[in-house]
């Protein structure tokens, strides 16, 4: 008799229990353990991508304002030259070449508002994927489903669709605020849409997507931020 028995243990029965419990540990490790380990990893790293995406978007939007900040200052800088060159031609001619100069510098420093505007608007418009890729990522966290790409660009056909019948026939001037440039053909549809004479469309990446329009009488917002904002207020 062996020792195990005088204790009252099955040598087999062990062996049979010992055997069991590798092929369970085998199977859990293999079949839960490992995948779900993988599907922890692969979330971590969308999530880190996710950030480091909206960190270059943000470096390039504001290389973005610093360029147009150094055009406008070179142009009051240039404007002022020419002021001062024209008030040391002479009394005599000295009021109309000012005004000239002013003329000319008012010329310089709109032209100089346009190109910087131009430029930060272009930097943003090749930004346009990478910020609806953060945008949507965002979105798809805060609601907990994913939300696809054309979704997030069909939000502007969806204002447009579903825009109020006192923010159509506005006929006035008009502001236009978008996430992302608006193409021409976008501006041209927004604007006919609401009826106005004239519209003025600015940027703003913080709205996330969608539009807000605003006119003298009043405001329709339509943007992806309102739009949690709410969310957010109805679950207080």
């Amino acid at each position: 008799m062996s020792p195990l028995d005088t204790l009252g243990i099955n040598p087999g029965l062990m062996l049979i229990w010992l055997i069991a419990f590798i092929v369970l540990y085998v199977l859990l490790t293999r079949f839960i353990y490992d995948p779900l380990m993988n599907v922890l990893n692969e979330r971590r790293n969308r999530i880190a991508k996710g950030l480091e995406d909206a960190a270059a978007a943000a470096r390039a939007r504001e290389n973005a304002e610093a360029d147009a900040e150094n055009i406008l200052s070179q142009a009051r800088a240039e404007a002022q030259k020419v002021i001062d060159e024209a008030r040391g031609r002479g009394d005599g001619v000295a009021s109309s070449i000012e005004q000239e100069a002013r003329q000319e510098a008012a010329r310089i420093q709109s032209d100089a508002q346009n190109e910087a505007v131009a430029m930060r608007n272009a930097e943003l418009g090749n930004l346009r994927e990478q910020v609806l890729n953060i945008s949507v990522a965002v979105a798809g966290r805060i609601l907990e489903q994913n939300i696809s790409r054309s979704k997030q660009r069909t939000l502007v056909d969806s204002f447009i669709s579903d825009l109020p019948e006192d923010a159509k026939g506005l006929g006035g001037n008009v502001e236009v605020i978008s996430a992302m440039p608006l193409t021409a053909s976008e501006q041209r549809r927004v604007q006919s849409e609401v009826g106005a004479a004239e519209a003025e469309f600015a940027v703003d990446p913080a709205i996330l997507g969608g539009l807000i329009v605003r006119w003298a009488g009043g405001m329709v917002d339509g943007s992806v931020r309102s739009q949690l904002n709410q969310m957010a207020r109805s679950l207080n």
